[in-house]
């Protein structure tokens, strides 16, 4: 579970660092102390408050643009399939085989990341 600064979890639920204060004081935010006595935040605490975080790039990969979003549609026809991801306003459609669409559990509703780089889409299940 990735721990953040107070100030990017306020940044990324569009909120002021006083309100999430507020929050935390009321109950509806968690909170702990990290180094220097300072809040952090969960990145899940975020989420389920419906915050949006800066996408992230796996470990080893030079992959720049990362749509994180919610797999809307698969379709399978022989050894490939196309695997729809909503993420926001982009649509990412990808070709991608059988056996990873089986592999990964790849079904409408299973939260993903599609992953472009020149004319390749990767799909990685969240």
């Amino acid at each position: 579970m990735r721990m953040i600064p107070v100030g990017e979890a306020a940044s990324a639920l569009g909120v002021s660092i006083d309100t999430l204060r507020r929050w935390e004081r009321d109950g509806r935010l968690q909170t702990e102390r990290g180094p220097g006595n300072r809040r952090i935040v969960s990145e899940a605490e975020v989420r389920r408050l419906g915050g949006r975080l800066p996408t992230r790039v796996g470990k080893g990969t030079s992959i720049r643009n990362r749509f994180e979003g919610v797999i809307t549609n698969v379709e399978v026809s022989g050894v490939v399939g196309l695997v729809e991801v909503q993420a926001g306003e982009h649509r990412v459609v990808g070709v991608i085989t059988r056996d990873a669409i089986e592999e990964l559990g790849l079904a409408p509703g299973v939260p993903a990341a599609a992953m472009v780089k020149a004319t390749n889409v990767m799909v990685e299940r969240l």
